[in-house]
């Protein structure tokens, strides 16, 4: 599957395989069905928002899924948006999909890693929502970007730019054991360090599970308002430079890890063409591999 956010919006749409589409659809207004319950913002432009459902059951759901989300065209935009031009139909819902960030073993609700794009139709109403607030909640969940197909056996590198980190949230926050033999490291680049979301958490797992590491770096540490003293450049670079080795004692191959790429296309091509001259493939309905791909348009 790969994962694709709205274009015009910096939403996340998502497409399998190249196949399905999540369209941006502006249908009539259904009941707004489910409750917000947090609003964390992390920055100006990006937030967690948790809702719970409004008295129905939220579905099953693997980690590395997504659902959608939608607002009327008449909910008010955030002051930082910019001006909305042609205005959206008032009565009309605005739908986008986003990965869901929160454990499947979470019942209660549902978690949305959000980045905030001025110009976009969904995210500038997003961002003026408050806890009480409603929204609508899609019943369907679906995606293929999920450890179904991953073997036990296998160490797991899950790199990610920007919100691209959301899936990976998921699938740790439900399927990493603490002292298992398994490795796991997640290697998430963003702009700056105010973009990365989750480091507290992430640093919190490093602790307390000895096989798991997490490696931030950011791509500008020349604008931090404090000396940034972890990794710069790209997030592919920490592959290209041996952070990961140093960090696990050995180099990963195909024989031993598996690879999850989830973000801007640019990362995840020139990564995939590096893992590929190392003998990975990428996985698909066809043929196993140990490049799993979720792309951000």
């Amino acid at each position: 599957m790969r994962y694709t956010p709205d274009v015009e919006d910096g939403s996340q749409k998502h497409n399998v395989h190249g196949n399905h589409r999540v369209k941006e659809t502006i249908l009539p207004d259904p009941k707004l069905n489910a409750i917000v319950t947090l609003r964390d913002e992390i920055s100006p432009w990006l937030m967690i928002l948790r809702v719970a459902a409004d008295g129905w059951v939220l579905p099953d759901f693997a980690p590395g899924q997504f659902a959608v989300i939608g607002l009327p065209g008449v909910a008010p935009r955030c002051t930082l948006s910019e001006p909305e031009d042609p205005p959206a139909d008032p009565s009309k819902l605005i739908r986008r999909a986003y990965s869901i960030a929160s454990s499947s073993l979470a019942r209660q609700f549902m978690e949305f890693y959000v980045a905030l794009v001025t110009t976009g139709s969904l995210t500038p109403r997003l961002f003026s929502l408050k806890i009480g607030d409603r929204i609508w909640l899609g019943p369907k969940i679906t995606g293929l970007f999920t450890f179904d197909q991953m073997p036990e056996d296998k160490n797991v590198v899950m790199i990610a730019t920007g919100t691209g980190l959301a899936p990976y949230m998921s699938m740790l926050s439900t399927h990493l054991m603490c002292g298992s033999p398994r490795k796991v490291v997640v290697l998430h680049g963003a702009r700056h360090s105010w973009d990365l979301g989750y480091r507290s958490q992430l640093m919190t797992l490093q602790h307390l599970c000895g096989n798991f590491t997490y490696i931030p770096t950011i791509s500008r540490p020349q604008s931090e308002p404090a000396p940034w003293v972890g990794a710069a450049g790209y997030v592919q670079d920490l592959w290209k430079n041996g952070a990961l080795d140093r960090a696990w004692g050995f180099h990963p191959t195909p024989e031993n890890t598996h690879v999850f790429l989830c973000g801007a296309p640019a990362m995840i091509d020139e990564t995939e063409t590096m893992l590929q001259g190392e003998g990975f493939k990428e996985h698909t309905k066809k043929e196993a591999g140990e490049i799993h791909v979720e792309r951000y348009w």
